[in-house]
């Protein structure tokens, strides 16, 4: 039963600018990002982090680089399904023109039913980053043991939906969820339920050191009353 730790990418230049990034190539972290991308080496210290997987979009790969230089040891992938949301023609347009637009309102209340013209649905996006991050989980388990923990730095959106199923949430209520530039969603999946440890943490993270089971709960129960 490993631990996934996802991290969104720190503040990028899009996000100061108020704009749609999507894949819009050349989109950096901007100063307060970067300095966020070096606190997280800071955040992570004491934790046996396994192995990292990052969507290949620039901001993504800048928010993890510090991490890496600090842990050479560390084994890192890029996959394309944890990229993010491919927007279409709403893409790089400013936010406050896009709350304008028919589809905003879509997107904010039925997600499930959204559809970027020229890119994709939300739903697919959903599919993609959750088979993901499910299929990442199941590998690190089998090649590092289930007490493992192992991140994933992507963006906002992959994480409301890769969330959201893991509480059972219908899409359409994924707007409900807010994580913060560089924080970290901490999510452990079992044979029978995922359990939500951390949404949109940006403080300290110790406590997501592998521990000891109580021996009295089978593994993937719920511990009744609450954990010590």
């Amino acid at each position: 039963m490993p631990t996934l730790l996802l991290v969104r990418h720190g503040r990028s230049t899009a996000n100061t600018a108020g704009v749609l990034a999507g894949w819009t190539p050349g989109v950096e972290l901007d100063d307060t990002g970067r300095e966020q991308a070096a606190g997280l080496v800071g955040r992570l210290s004491g934790l046996p982090l396994a192995h990292a997987v990052t969507s290949p979009l620039e901001r993504c790969r800048q928010t993890v680089a510090p991490l890496l230089a600090a842990r050479p040891e560390l084994a890192a992938a890029v996959d394309e399904r944890l990229g993010e949301c491919k927007y279409g023609d709403w893409t790089g347009r400013p936010l406050h023109e896009l709350a304008k637009e028919p589809l905003w309102r879509t997107v904010q209340d039925h997600a499930s039913a959204a559809v970027f013209p020229g890119g994709e649905s939300l739903r697919d996006l959903s599919h993609r980053t959750v088979d993901a991050v499910r299929e990442w989980d199941a590998k690190v388990a089998a090649e590092h043991g289930e007490d493992a923990l192992w991140l994933a730095c992507t963006h906002g959106d992959v994480i409301k939906a890769v969330v959201a199923d893991a509480l059972g949430l219908h899409l359409d209520q994924f707007q409900r969820i807010s994580v913060e530039p560089c924080s970290v969603t901490a999510i452990r999946y079992t044979p029978h339920r995922p359990f939500l440890l951390r949404l949109g943490d940006t403080g300290g993270l110790a406590a997501l050191a592998p521990k000891q089971q109580p021996a009295q709960v089978p593994g993937g129960d719920a511990v009744v009353g609450g954990t010590s």
